[in-house]
């Protein structure tokens, strides 16, 4: 039995309409929320494998439900 999320019980669409491409490494929100905050740690298919910047929670996200946080150094940036 797998649990049901908020989305699915209510029946959310939280496709984007565009294409935006996550990385692994990138810190993403999901849906309209603007917290928590997740880094993508991997990307499998259509799921993405988050990880919560504040609690240290793991997740299995849907990609189409991740939402890119804007200003966002890229990744070679951040290292420095």
């Amino acid at each position: 039995m797998s649990l049901s999320s908020y989305s699915d019980v209510f029946a959310i669409n939280h496709d984007r309409g565009y294409d935006e491409h996550i990385s692994v490494g990138d810190l993403v929100r999901t849906g309209p929320n603007l917290f928590p905050h997740f880094e993508v740690l991997a990307i499998h298919g259509d799921k993405a494998w988050v990880r919560n910047v504040q609690n240290g929670s793991d997740h299995l996200a849907m990609l189409s439900r991740c939402r890119k946080i804007n200003g966002q150094p890229p990744l070679d940036q951040a290292a420095e």
